[in-house]
């Protein structure tokens, strides 16, 4: 699928006929080109005439600089008015004209209806009884045949969590729908169009003109023409008319409310912007409703450690531990077994494989888990040795206690086969002709597929509760091997070569990490000295100092942690602008503002993200307000497996640079580049809002 990834879908070079588009030169503010019936619905002379004169009324300094869709007063038509917006597309000013409704809705009736959409939003008990709601609300203001509320997962499919239908049609509940069903490119244009309708698939395009403005970027326009391959898509579905509406939640597309209608529809500009608001609220209540359920299970988790944990008595053997609360520690994680392994001895809970295969798998996972829990659902799918005990070990969450007879904690859990219901098979045969016609799926009957070897998911939570247990362990082994020093020093001599060789490997990693920091400051020098931008020598140095504390904050943070794998981004980004307030001077100590969520990153990648906080600052020190203090907003949010770092200052906006890339920037642009993310700047009106966004993991 990935011909439809690249399918240039915001520059189709025509409208859907429903409308009426007008193009205007920023600066004259007089019309260059158009699209639809402009001559038989406004007009029947328009080009090269002044815009405003077309639509009746002054455009105002804000709408002409809005990055968003600005609505506009009601133009009067040669035989009906028009709702109107407009936004921005390069230097041209794009305007939408829409027929008006005839009875619109008063301003009191769309405020009565958002607050009892509110009001059913709020009463809602968990995430699921939200989306239901939400769909029931939704077809309630649409008046669709059929609208549900469809998730993207993990994996980039997507599932429909909540439908509310016409009793005739067939329904979509609960089933999947394959990544390729929905581009990456257009996932991308619905967080930039949060409302999008087709009122008739079967409608003639409306071209450009002149033709030289066919490639005209229609992003954020509303009447935007459609891809073919939608339209089939469509089509095969048996639906005459839809409406995506976006669930946008933190920046990032968290699904969709998909509707859809057997017969042709139009939402009118008042419904649209009343679904987007309903849309912006049902995302606060999905976000509110997903972190009051990671915020229940931290309190459970460690609610459930404290009550284990209060039972350990000083003289309890770490055996004697596990023999007494091995039960208890299998039920915390929610596992269905829980084994305890060392050299060749096992102690057992719940349901366990077989003494064997548990060997097995301990042997196996020793050279896994050294510094971090190792986890998975899908166990045989990297340890196919398990493949034969899959029903009852196909989920793993594995901590090991060093010492000279290495202990493993081992939490099992049992697959849980489970039938997904796809709407069509995801797995149509895709043509290997390079030159064949991309077409869409044709069938949407319920498929089911029974998938096997994966057990429930073990969340963030579960782990990091293994990890503190682990801690805590390790601490009651180490007190019980001081008191029997004494009569155990053939072990400790064993537990001190081990760790003679744990230490070698850290000195090791030590070494490599050095090295690469040295090698990073090294090679950001040699470039600022190539840059020849800089003619202040004292700032230069300054400069440098703080791009290498950056660096040298990140081993210091490491060492302290008495571990080389990870770092507590939020605490090191803490500690870094401390540095840098000190450095740039009293007048600076209370002007950034710190708004950073806990985030454990590889020490690699978190010197990569010091490096583009350390310029983002420097950026605002210098340029933001032209050298004096001003206020700096730094933000460090998570969302899956990613983070977003954002830096926003009031001053005067991009700096710049006389047309060339300074040396700052060529390196925050190689850093993000060495994350796998991006970086966007924004008009933070007044200022400027940069945000870098990349995974956590590489």
């Amino acid at each position: 699928m990935t011909a439809c990834d690249r399918e240039p879908i915001h520059v189709p070079g025509a409208i859907q006929p429903h409308g009426l588009m007008l193009l205007a030169d920023r600066e004259t503010l007089r019309v260059v080109g158009g699209a639809g019936d402009i001559e038989g619905r406004l007009t029947p002379i328009w080009l090269d005439r002044p815009i405003e004169a077309l639509l009746a009324q002054s455009l105002d300094r804000y709408s002409l600089d809005a990055n968003d869709a600005v609505p506009l007063a009601v133009v009067p038509g040669r035989s009906e008015t028009f709702d109107a917006s407009l936004h921005m597309s390069g230097d041209l000013l794009v305007v939408e004209l829409e027929p008006a409704p005839t009875e619109p809705r008063t301003a009191v009736a769309a405020l009565a209806e958002l607050d009892r959409t509110g009001a059913q939003f709020e009463r809602a008990a968990d995430l699921q009884a939200l989306c239901e709601r939400a769909a029931t609300a939704f077809r309630r203001v649409t008046g669709f045949d059929r609208v549900m509320i469809y998730r993207f997962l993990d994996d980039g499919a997507g599932k429909v969590l909540a439908e509310d239908r016409d009793p005739a049609l067939h329904s979509f509940l609960n089933h999947h729908f394959p990544e390729g069903d929905i581009p990456k490119q257009a996932r991308a244009l619905y967080v930039r169009t949060p409302v999008r309708v087709i009122p008739d698939i079967d409608y003639a395009p409306m071209p450009i003109r002149p033709a030289e403005l066919v490639d005209t970027d229609l992003s954020g326009v509303g009447l935007r023409s459609v891809s073919p391959i939608h339209l089939q898509y469509m089509r095969n579905m048996g639906v005459r008319a839809s409406a995506s509406i976006s669930i946008v939640k933190d920046g990032l597309l968290w699904g969709l409310v998909a509707c859809h209608h057997n017969s042709p529809r139009r939402l009118s500009y008042e419904t649209r912007a009343i679904c987007q608001t309903m849309a912006g609220e049902l995302a606060r209540f999905i976000r509110a409703k997903e972190e009051a359920e990671t915020f229940r299970e931290r309190v459970r988790l460690r609610s459930g450690e404290d009550a284990i944990l209060a039972g350990i008595e000083p003289h309890l053997s770490v055996d004697a531990f596990f023999a007494e609360y091995g039960d208890d520690l299998r039920q915390l994680l929610g596992a269905d077994g829980f084994a305890v392994i060392q050299n060749r001895s096992l102690s057992t809970s719940g349901r366990c494989p077989g003494d064997d295969a548990l060997l097995r798998l301990g042997e196996w996972l020793l050279t896994r888990t050294v510094a971090e829990p190792f986890v998975t659902q899908r166990l045989a799918s990297i340890f196919p040795a398990a493949a034969a005990d899959r029903d009852i070990a196909s989920g793993v969450l594995a901590v090991a206690l060093s010492g000279d007879a290495p202990m493993l904690l081992v939490w099992i859990r049992a697959e849980e086969p489970t039938i997904v219901e796809w709407a069509g098979n995801p797995h149509k045969d895709v043509e290997n002709d390079p030159a064949a016609i991309l077409t869409p799926r044709t069938s949407f009957e319920a498929w089911s597929e029974e998938v096997r070897g994966c057990a429930r998911r073990w969340t963030r939570g579960e782990v990091e509760a293994a990890g503190r247990l682990r801690t805590q362990l390790l601490e009651l082994r180490q007190s019980r091997r001081l008191r029997e020093l004494n009569r155990e020093l053939t072990a400790t001599l064993a537990e001190k070569d081990s760790l003679i060789q744990q230490k070698d490997h850290l000195l090791r990693e030590v070494n490599h990490r050095v090295q690469n920091s040295l090698q990073l400051v090294q090679s950001f020098l040699a470039l600022q000295a190539r840059g020849g931008e800089e003619t202040n020598l004292a700032d230069t140095l300054n400069e440098a100092q703080r791009r290498i504390s950056a660096v040298a904050l990140v081993h210091r943070r490491l060492y302290q942690a008495d571990h080389l794998e990870s770092v507590d981004l939020s605490r090191y980004l803490e500690e870094l602008v401390g540095e840098m307030q000190a450095a740039m001077g009293a007048e600076w100590a209370h002007r950034i503002t710190l708004n950073l969520a806990p985030l454990l990153i590889s020490a690699d990648r978190a010197v990569h993200v010091g490096l583009i906080l350390t310029e983002l600052v420097i950026n605002a020190n210098k340029y933001a307000y032209a050298g004096q203090p001003g206020p700096i907003e730094l933000t460090l949010e998570q969302y899956r497996n990613s983070f977003r770092l954002i830096v926003a200052d009031q001053g005067s906006g991009k700096a710049t640079t006389g047309g060339r890339q300074g040396f700052g920037t060529r390196m925050m642009t190689a850093m993000v580049s060495r994350l796998g993310g991006t970086i966007e700047q924004f008009d933070n009106r007044p200022g400027l809002r940069v945000i870098v966004s990349a995974p956590i993991d590489e």
